[in-house]
């Protein structure tokens, strides 16, 4: 069985920076204070911009397998960073395995990421279903929370 960290995400993949930018905005108006917040997308000035802007500092850059040259912050960054094992070498799909989705839910994020999707993860088990509401109204795709325990 997976390693699963007891923190809870909600995930979703934007199409763009713009949408991206959206989304993460109205998180902020539900209430998803910024440090909740994950932001990874592929190396560009666009997103650069973005995360400069959500996270208030210059963002992380990492390689990842699948992604490539990535720039990132927050808490699921962590686990892509360090931990007992590399998951820098396993990439985006086997470090949200580890925060509850399945492998092929992973490997989903991971390819739309790729393909130049903003991925945005809200920590919050309390609110998963309000940032899960909030994710898909403002279009973030293939939004879903892993191994919640609450009700929708």
């Amino acid at each position: 069985m997976a390693e699963v960290e007891t923190g809870r995400y909600t995930v979703g993949v934007f199409k763009d920076v713009a949408s991206a930018e959206r989304g993460i905005d109205a998180l902020k108006r539900q209430g998803f204070p910024a440090e909740s917040l994950t932001v990874l997308a592929k190396d560009t000035p666009d997103t650069a911009g973005l995360l400069q802007k959500v996270l208030g500092r210059v963002p992380d850059r990492v390689d990842l397998p699948g992604i490539g040259a990535a720039l990132g912050g927050g808490s699921l960054l962590s686990l892509l960073n360090g931990g007992s094992r590399d998951a820098s070498k396993a990439g985006l799909a086997a470090a949200l395995t580890r925060v509850g989705f399945q492998p092929h839910d992973g490997r989903i994020y991971e390819t739309l990421t790729d393909r130049g999707g903003v991925l945005v993860a809200v920590r919050s088990e309390p609110r998963a279903a309000d940032a899960l509401s909030t994710l898909h109204c403002h279009g973030g795709g293939n939004a879903a929370i892993g191994a919640w325990t609450g009700r929708v």
